[in-house]
């Protein structure tokens, strides 16, 4: 039986990615500071010799947008590199070599210090999710009367459910390096899914367009974290708002 650690597992995409190998007859021990079996806090290592003992593959799925990433990716890579792991899989995002964001920058680098360990590896990048931009836009719809949204940026948003499928496919299977990127089926602009969402949610708001100042900004408005030409995911922002609002009914 194939085993498997999955970091970050009681996350979005963790959890999900631990269910489906489950799924698929594989031994999966899930990783979290709150874990019941395997509780680790990456950002000092601690335990994870034990964790990462005899495990056939890696997929590292936990990331903090406070910053952070790179010193637990080295905790982890070292671990495994002691441990003999032969498979890490990590999950990026598309545009961390485009848009300088510092979260997007750390992404990057843990991205070349896997490459650069000796471990075989596969790198998934992805377009933002559907709970992400759900996040920003019901965020943004707490102030009364408007809904600001960045002027000109569109997003490709992705559902969590299909990269868990990604990315547990590629868990089972060899170290294949960075795989083709993983996008939504739609590019549409920002002020689209807000709108998307308050019809979902039955709030009125007026949604603004807002110009904002800076690098990474230039950076979203000119597309560096979509990838129109991998637009395999299939299921829609309307769609996981319905899903949603069905599971709370």
């Amino acid at each position: 039986m194939t085993t498997i650690l999955v970091t970050g597992a009681t996350g979005t995409l963790g959890r999900q990615v631990a269910e489906r190998l489950r799924t698929e007859g594989a031994d999966v021990r899930g990783l979290s500071r709150r874990s019941p079996s395997y509780a680790v806090d990456l950002r000092d290592g601690k335990g994870l010799d034990a964790a990462v003992d005899g495990v056939d593959t890696i997929v590292h799925c936990a990331s903090s947008p406070r910053g952070g990433d790179d010193r637990a990716a080295g905790f982890l890579i070292e671990a495994a590199q002691r441990a003999r792991v032969p498979h890490l899989v990590y999950i990026s995002i598309v545009g961390v070599d485009r848009v300088p964001l510092g979260y997007y920058t750390l992404k990057h680098r843990v991205e070349r210090m896997i490459e650069d360990s000796g471990i075989g590896a596969t790198i998934q990048r992805t377009t933002q999710f559907h709970d992400l931009v759900l996040s920003v836009v019901s965020g943004a719809a707490k102030l009364p009367v408007v809904l600001p949204v960045p002027a000109g940026v569109s997003v490709q948003p992705v559902d969590s459910g299909e990269v868990a499928d990604r990315l547990a496919s590629l868990a089972l299977g060899a170290p294949a390096g960075r795989v083709p990127d993983l996008g939504g089926p739609e590019v549409r602009e920002i002020t689209d899914l807000a709108g998307a969402y308050l019809r979902a949610t039955g709030r009125r708001r007026r949604v603004v367009p807002v110009r904002l100042a800076g690098k990474a900004y230039a950076a979203y408005r000119n597309g560096g974290h979509l990838s129109p030409e991998h637009a395999v995911g299939t299921v829609t922002f309307e769609e996981f708002l319905a899903r949603r609002h069905r599971r709370a009914g």
